[in-house]
C-alpha cells in the first residue's frame, strides 16, 4: 500500500511538473517569436504576442511606452525593413502558482552588444502574451565609473526635471 501512495505521489508531482516545463517552453517559444518577429520587421507579428495593455521600457530613461505609443514610435523601422535583432543567450522563466502569470529575465545579443531583458507574461483567451518588457544595457562592474561620469550630466539634468513634477 505505501508503495501505490508513493508511485501516485510520484506521478502527481512528475505530472505537474512536466505541466510547467510545457509552460515555461511556450513562453520561451513566445518571446523568441517575438525577438525573430522584430528581426524580421514583422509589425504585426511583433505586435501581436504583445498584450493590449503591454508598456515596452526602453534603454533611455525617457523611454516608457504604452502599447500604441510603440507601435507609433516603432512603425517606421519597421516599415524600412530595419526594425532590431536581439537573441536570447540566457534565460530563466518563472510561472506564478496560478499558471496564468509568468515572469522573466534573459541576456541578449544585440547591436548594443550584451543587453538585458525582463518581462512579464499572461495568459490571455489561453495565449501566452508579453504584458511587460524592460531593456536594459549591462555594465561590466569595473567599467561602472566612467559610464557614471558619462551619463552624469544628462541624467541630473532629468533627475531635476523629474522632481519638478
Amino acid at each position: 500500500m505505501n508503495r501505490l501512495i508513493t508511485i501516485f505521489v510520484f506521478l502527481a508531482f512528475s505530472s505537474g511538473l512536466l505541466g510547467q516545463t510545457a509552460e515555461i517552453n511556450k513562453i520561451g517559444e513566445v518571446i523568441d517569436q517575438w525577438h525573430l518577429a522584430a528581426a524580421n520587421a514583422d509589425f504585426e507579428k511583433y505586435f501581436g504576442l504583445m498584450s493590449e495593455d503591454a508598456v515596452f521600457i526602453g534603454t533611455d530613461a525617457s523611454e516608457v511606452w504604452e502599447k500604441n505609443e510603440f507601435m507609433q514610435f516603432s512603425k517606421p523601422y519597421f516599415d524600412q525593413g530595419k526594425a532590431w535583432a536581439f537573441t536570447s543567450v540566457d534565460r530563466h522563466i518563472y510561472i506564478d502558482a496560478s499558471g496564468d502569470l509568468a515572469w522573466f529575465d534573459e541576456l541578449l545579443d544585440t547591436w548594443m552588444q550584451i543587453c538585458r531583458g525582463s518581462g512579464v507574461v499572461r495568459k490571455v483567451d489561453g495565449e501566452w502574451k508579453i504584458a511587460h518588457y524592460v531593456l536594459s544595457l549591462t555594465v561590466p562592474n569595473e567599467d561602472i565609473d566612467s559610464v557614471i561620469a558619462l551619463k552624469k550630466e544628462k541624467d541630473s539634468t532629468l533627475i531635476q526635471e523629474l522632481r519638478k513634477q
